[in-house]
């Protein structure tokens, strides 16, 4: 009974020392995650809806953690106030004109706050500042403007397939042009009668500018032609040099 007795208290003890060591790496991980452990500043920011961030999510700088939420409260109905610990090394890259926002570790990750960098000539934000916010955009309302966009997306589809309908069966004026090989005939036909009308032109232009009536004219509409080339030219000369 006695030699029994022994091996539970050692038993015990063991077990009551690795709960103990267990429960003060738990406290070191947490306080480390939480900045117990760290010297830390307070800011603060204000948020017409936070969009489901929680005390105790991270805040990012420069996409390194930095700090975490330390307190949110609500101070009417229509402002929210989030309270920041940030590790006081990073107070000497927080200016007072940096902005806060609500974003997320990934797509449905946790909510997470994001200082993002202010001017290089800005002074430093001092301890319990409150930071400039930007308003984060809802899940719902990306959601709702996608639902639009695709029932005008559906509805064109559907205006587009009537006018394919259309056309294949040969309704319509473009229709009646692709499916139709009379007025393909004619369209072919008249752009060809447009071809000889454009030559012949062409022809008595050139028979004009032989006639000694109009000859001189066009000699003189050469030469200035000619003059003004060479202008342009000597400009173009000049202007390199």
């Amino acid at each position: 009974m006695h030699s029994h007795s022994e091996k539970y208290k050692i038993r015990l003890g063991l077990f009551v020392a690795g709960g103990l060591a267990l429960f003060l790496i738990a406290i070191f991980i947490i306080g480390k995650q939480k900045n117990l452990f760290n010297p830390v500043f307070k800011l603060t920011t204000t948020f017409y809806n936070v969009s489901g961030l929680q005390v105790g999510n991270n805040v990012r700088f420069s996409g390194i953690n930095v700090g975490t939420v330390d307190k949110i409260s609500i101070i009417n109905d229509s402002t929210v106030r989030v309270d920041m610990l940030v590790r006081q090394e990073i107070k000497q890259f927080i200016k007072s004109d940096c902005e806060v926002a609500v974003g997320s570790e990934g797509l449905i990750g946790d909510r997470l706050l994001v200082i993002s960098q202010g001017s290089s000539d800005a002074p430093l934000a001092k301890i319990g500042e409150e930071l400039a916010s930007t308003e984060p955009v809802e899940v719902d309302n990306i959601m709702a403007s996608v639902e639009v966009s695709a029932a005008y997306v559906e509805v064109i589809t559907q205006q587009l397939a009537e006018i394919m309908v259309k056309i294949n069966s040969g309704n319509g004026t473009l229709g009646r042009l692709i499916q139709d090989s009379t007025i393909a005939e004619n369209l072919n036909q008249t752009i060809v009668n447009l071809k000889k009308s454009s030559r012949g032109l062409d022809e008595n232009m050139e028979a004009v500018k032989h006639n000694f009536l109009f000859k001189g004219f066009f000699n003189k509409k050469a030469r200035v032609a000619e003059r003004k080339k060479k202008e342009a030219e000597e400009k173009a000369k000049q202007d390199k040099f």
